[in-house]
């Protein structure tokens, strides 16, 4: 049986390269709340061990009432990731993401 690496929580500041937004990180965050890229940079999430760095675009929203996930798409790569949408994120962003996907 082959394990998963455990999450790794790491505790980082970062300027958006996407929208330059300072943001504080809290060991959880992935992406900016700003504009909502992301950057791929793990493998596992927290391990910081991937070698592309591309960034990653916001392409679709996904989920229900209770947790909603923001599906990011690698400019780079085409790698596909979901992530948790989080209270500090900008709730317009997040519905114009999610309009786009109906229209």
């Amino acid at each position: 049986m082959t394990q998963t690496p455990a999450f790794q929580k790491n505790v980082e500041d970062f300027t958006c390269e996407h929208c330059g937004a300072l943001v504080r990180g809290d060991g959880y965050t992935n992406h900016c709340p700003k504009c909502l890229w992301s950057k791929h940079v793990d493998m596992h999430p927290g391990d910081r061990s991937n070698p592309c760095h591309g960034m990653m675009e916001p392409v679709s929203i996904e989920g229900g009432p209770h947790e909603y996930r923001v599906v990011h798409r690698c400019q780079k790569c085409s790698a596909k990731k979901r992530n948790i949408i989080g209270p500090e994120d900008d709730m317009n962003i997040v519905i114009a993401l999610a309009g786009k996907q109906h229209s």
